[in-house]
């Protein structure tokens, strides 16, 4: 590390937040005050380099909104009040709530808002207080997870840099500027190196700018285009001659791939046949590697588009080859044993992206309680204002936060906790094969708790101590104790820094060898109902993206309101560049300022992702609750909108609007 003067220190640790990156930071502190953060420059795939958010992260942990001590809400106010009253309130209401209703009318929500694997001891508590309620599906990559399951028996990647090996690289539908900025990097220098690069994506991102070739399809065009790339690859010789020997369902993939001509697939998918021939030349002069984006999953045909693009990279050979892979996920938690986190079978389970109507389906018993740790449900699920309805008619709701978001707000009971610069934990990647270990730069502040107290202090009070008895290096040392331990591996041995996973595969499925019952590559037989498309009265798809200052609903700072809108100038209604106008769908209406892009198709609207709803600024108040097709993933981007001038309608309150807006948040 660099010389500092003797009143700075310099401390590494790494980011836990909901990123594929899991960036190592070197903190400099002066008087237990954390001036500045930087990438680890001897990190191999961190090298120096932090996103705009974890650079700017000193905003949200020196803000004056954090919450700095237990809320608990007495007469329809979130009141201040000591950790013991807050504890003991809680404890007497959980069992309250199972003596007189049964474990199962408890709902235990653990979200991703920190990665860090210390945050499965909550489910530990509660699997063995119980076992309660607990969710089931994933929001985020639910379909994208379940298709590669089922395709290939396991859902993971090659190591990052065998991009290198590559002649081709498809990024296809990932904007990897924003959601995956050092796979960029490695991206960048294999194209040095001479791969080419294709981008496939509806949206007009910054990654367009390090790319070879570019191809905009229609949202959800993603399977039809896959399907004319298929049919291609079996006209022109680019299947492998050995994928019969490897690939279940090869004669039945190639007739879904014939049903439709080139031409007629091309057309569903808004593309040109000369387009679809780029990225069939591109598979069949391999290898190739495709990177596949979450977003293009979160439809109801998710994971069908999935399954095609795995399917792609099987048949042309490119799987299970340095350069090539289909790669949509790597095993963060592969290496750690949390086996016994769930030591009893949850009673029943809830799905994620539904979780508030499932919630308030629930019978026999009915809910009476919901814990909440990692995460702000009312703005990362669809259908913000259920999710808030079911929140605050519940009798006893508590929220583990860094900050009163929108969730917090309407709780019960809000116990404040530790932020990424003060953690102490361990975590895996799901961008790369490094391990780290998080560790405080500063200490909390002595009236905040880490989520391990937190819930330590609740075991005490219902009988549970001894089992949740432990330091935060103990239970760290627990999930290497298996695994790790028969590689030679202990905690000390991750602490020294740098340490790649010995349990992952440099390439996966190598030599054509798969993880499926039969060992071989399960190609997808059907094809999915027709993708969706707007309508007249909605003519806009509504994309709410991650964003350089926004990823779910971490913000690196207040963001500005309202949000802007970014639409092609002639789809815009009307409403000038810069205008304060609505957009509307069948669930409700929010502020917008336009920002005219016309690289942008006319069928779609872009919104920064995880706004406040209490400022009438999330995406999601507009967005139905819908699965998708595998995994219970969240089909979050099929929902479409109106752009509505301001001054066409009469303006009530805002839904949402009952509460003034608050700056960024941890979670």
């Amino acid at each position: 590390m660099a010389d500092l003067p003797p009143t700075h220190t310099q401390h590494r640790t790494v980011c836990n937040r909901d990123c594929p990156d899991t960036c190592s930071i070197v903190a400099t502190v002066e008087a237990g005050r954390v001036t500045a953060l930087r990438g680890d420059p001897d990190h191999p795939v961190t090298r120096g380099a932090l996103c705009y958010r974890t650079n700017h992260f000193l905003t949200t942990q020196y803000s004056p909104e954090r919450l700095m001590q237990p809320l608990l809400r007495k007469s329809g106010e979130l009141t201040p009040v000591s950790w013991d009253e807050a504890l003991d309130f809680v404890a007497e209401g959980l069992e309250r709530t199972k003596r007189e209703s049964g474990a199962a009318s408890i709902v235990h929500y653990r979200s991703a808002g920190s990665l860090g694997l210390l945050k499965h001891l909550s489910d530990y508590f509660f699997s063995l207080f119980g076992p309660v309620t607990v969710k089931r599906g994933d929001i985020c990559s639910g379909a994208g997870e379940a298709a590669q399951l089922i395709d290939f028996g396991e859902s993971d990647s090659n190591d990052i840099f065998t991009l290198l090996e590559s002649k081709h690289i498809l990024v296809w539908g990932k904007n990897l500027v924003t959601s995956s900025p050092h796979t960029l990097r490695v991206v960048r220098e294999a194209r040095q190196r001479g791969a080419k690069v294709v981008l496939i994506d509806p949206v007009s991102h910054p990654t367009v700018r390090h790319v070879d070739h570019y191809l905009q399809p229609q949202p959800g065009g993603d399977f039809p285009l896959a399907m004319a790339v298929a049919r291609l690859c079996f006209e022109h010789g680019f299947v492998d001659p050995r994928a019969r020997e490897y690939c279940d369902g090869l004669a039945e993939f190639r007739a879904l791939a014939e049903r439709e001509s080139v031409e007629a697939w091309c057309k569903l998918a808004d593309v040109t046949p000369e387009q679809a021939m780029l990225v069939a030349r591109a598979l069949g002069q391999g290898p190739t590697a495709i990177i596949v984006g979450w977003g293009m999953a979160r439809r109801t045909d998710g994971g069908a588009i999935v399954r095609a693009l795995d399917a792609l990279g099987a048949i042309t050979g490119n799987v299970g080859i340095p350069g090539g892979g289909v790669s949509y996920y790597f095993r963060r938690r592969g290496a750690f044993d949390l086996s016994f986190t769930q030591p009893n079978p949850a009673p029943r389970t809830v799905c994620e992206p539904t979780l508030a109507r499932d919630i308030e389906a629930l019978r026999d018993p009915p809910a009476r309680a919901l814990w909440i740790t990692a995460g702000n449900p009312v703005v990362m699920l669809p259908d913000s204002e259920t999710t808030v309805r079911v929140i605050r008619e519940m009798p006893l709701s508590v929220v583990v936060d860094s900050f009163l978001t929108d969730t917090a707000r309407i709780a019960t009971v809000v116990l404040p906790t530790t932020t990424l610069l003060e953690a102490d934990d361990i975590l895996g990647s799901y961008g790369h094969h490094y391990l780290g270990v998080s560790q405080p730069v500063v200490a909390a502040p002595s009236s905040v708790k880490s989520d391990l107290e937190i819930i330590q202090a609740l075991a005490q009070r219902v009988g549970l101590g001894a089992q949740l008895a432990g330091t935060h290096r103990d239970w760290k040392q627990r999930l290497v104790a298996t695994k790790l331990k028969a590689h030679g591996v202990d905690l000390e041995t991750i602490e020294r820094g740098n340490f790649k996973n010995p349990l992952a595969q440099p390439v996966v499925f190598e030599g054509q060898k798969f993880a499926t019952p039969n060992g071989k590559a399960n190609l997808m037989r059907e094809a999915p109902p027709l993708a969706s498309r707007p309508s007249a009265q909605y003519p806009l798809f509504l994309l709410s993206m991650s964003t350089p200052k926004s990823q779910c609903s971490q913000w690196a700072t207040t963001p500005e309101l309202p949000l802007p809108l970014t639409v092609h100038p002639s789809a815009a209604g009307g409403c000038a560049d810069g205008e304060i106008c609505e957009i509307e769908s069948v669930l409700g209406r929010i502020p917008v300022r336009i920002e005219h892009d016309p690289d942008q198709r006319l069928d779609i609207a872009l919104l920064p992702k995880g706004g406040p709803r209490s400022a009438s600024a999330c995406g999601n108040m507009l967005i139905r609750a819908r699965t998708t097709d595998l995994g219970e993933g969240g089909a979050l981007y099929e929902e479409c909108v109106r752009i509505v001038p301001r001054a066409t309608r009469d303006l009530g309150p805002e839904p949402g609007s009952d509460e003034p807006a608050r700056p960024a948040d941890e979670r």
